[in-house]
C-alpha cells in the first residue's frame, strides 16, 4: 500500500519528533511502502495532501492533531484515497473516537492491523470537517487556544476555567421544517463523539449514519458549568437535562456570532450558515469495529 505520512512537527507537545525511527522499527514493511514529509507552515498539510492524491497514493496518514487531520481530509473527501491517524495533537478527538492509541508506538502498531472503511464527513457553508465543530463557547475557546504559545490539554483546561463567565447567545435554528429560537452557551456539530481527551460531547454519535448530532448546551447558571463539564468528561452528556441533542442531516444556524470552529480550528463565517452531513464520503483507515 503506497502510503504518505504527513507530519506536523509542532502539533501538541511534539511527541512525533521520533516518528521516523518508530516507523522504521514497528511498521509492517510488507504491507506499507511509505515515505514521510513534514509540514512547514499553516495549511501546508492541505497542500501536501493534494499533491499526494495527484501522485496516486493509496493512503495518507495524518501525524498531528485534529487540525492537521482536517486539512488532509478536506482534500480526500470524495476521493479514493484513505486517511489514517497517528494522534499527536492536544486533543486527538477523531483518533480516540476510533480507539486509536495516543501512545505513538502503539498507534503505529495499530496501523498494521487497521482496515479501510467509508464514513461520513460534513460541511459548514461548504467548508469541510470530520470530527466535532461548533459555535459559541467552544469556538471562543478554540480561537483563544490557537494563539497560545504553549499547547496541551492542561493549558486548554486552564483556558476554559479562565473564560467560564462566557455569556450565552441567541440562536435561530432551522431543521426538518422546524424553526426555533433559543439561548445557548454553545451548539456543537458532532460527526464523531468527542472534542478530544475523552471529552465526549455526543457519546452516541455514529459517523456512518448520514446524520449529525447538534448538541445544544442551554443557558445555565455559571456555578453549574463544572457539573456539566464533569458529565461530558465521563461520557454522559446525553443524560444532562441542560443539554439537548438534535440528530438530523442538516441545520441552518443564524446568530450574531461570526466565529465557529471546525475540528478545533477557528474560522470566520457568515452569521447565517448551513451545516450538512455528507454520508459515506470519506475513506478512513482505522482499527476495526468502532462506529
Amino acid at each position: 500500500m503506497k502510503t504518505k505520512f504527513i507530519v506536523n512537527p509542532i502539533a501538541g507537545r511534539a511527541k512525533q519528533r521520533n516518528i521516523k525511527k518508530i516507523l522504521d522499527r514497528y511498521l509492517d514493511k510488507n504491507r506499507f511502502k511509505f515515505d514521510i514529509i513534514y509540514t512547514e507552515k499553516h495549511l501546508h498539510a492541505k497542500k501536501l495532501a493534494k499533491q499526494a492524491v495527484k501522485e496516486k497514493y493509496d493512503l495518507i496518514i495524518s501525524v498531528g492533531g485534529d487540525g492537521t487531520l482536517n486539512q488532509i481530509s478536506s482534500e480526500l473527501i470524495g476521493k479514493n484515497v484513505a486517511i489514517g491517524v497517528i494522534p499527536a495533537g492536544s486533543g486527538n478527538g477523531f483518533g480516540l473516537h476510533f480507539g486509536i492509541k495516543n501512545n505513538m508506538i502503539q498507534a503505529v502498531k495499530q496501523l498494521n492491523n487497521s482496515k479501510i472503511k467509508k464514513v461520513d464527513s460534513a460541511t459548514a457553508n461548504g467548508i469541510p470537517f470530520v470530527n466535532v465543530s461548533g459555535i459559541g463557547f467552544d469556538a471562543h475557546i478554540a480561537k483563544l487556544f490557537s494563539s497560545l504559545k504553549k499547547r496541551g490539554f492542561i493549558n486548554y483546561l486552564k483556558l476554559i476555567i479562565k473564560e467560564i463567565n462566557y455569556k450565552s447567545h441567541v440562536y435561530n435554528i432551522e431543521f426538518e421544517k422546524e424553526v426555533r429560537k433559543l439561548k445557548a452557551i454553545l451548539i456543537s456539530f458532532a460527526n464523531a463523539s468527542q472534542y478530544g481527551n475523552n471529552f465526549k460531547i455526543s457519546p452516541h454519535s455514529n459517523i456512518e449514519d448520514g446524520l449529525l448530532d447538534f448538541v445544544i448546551l442551554k443557558d445555565i447558571p455559571k456555578w453549574k458549568i463544572p457539573f456539566i463539564l464533569f458529565k461530558i468528561a465521563i461520557g454522559k452528556a446525553n443524560e444532562c437535562k441542560y443539554i439537548e441533542i438534535i440528530r438530523t442531516k442538516k441545520m441552518t444556524i443564524t446568530s450574531s456570532e461570526n466565529i465557529i470552529h471546525l475540528d478545533g480550528e477557528p474560522q470566520q463565517i457568515n452569521t447565517s450558515f448551513e451545516v450538512v452531513c455528507n454520508k459515506k464520503s470519506l475513506y478512513i483507515f482505522v482499527p476495526d469495529g468502532k462506529k
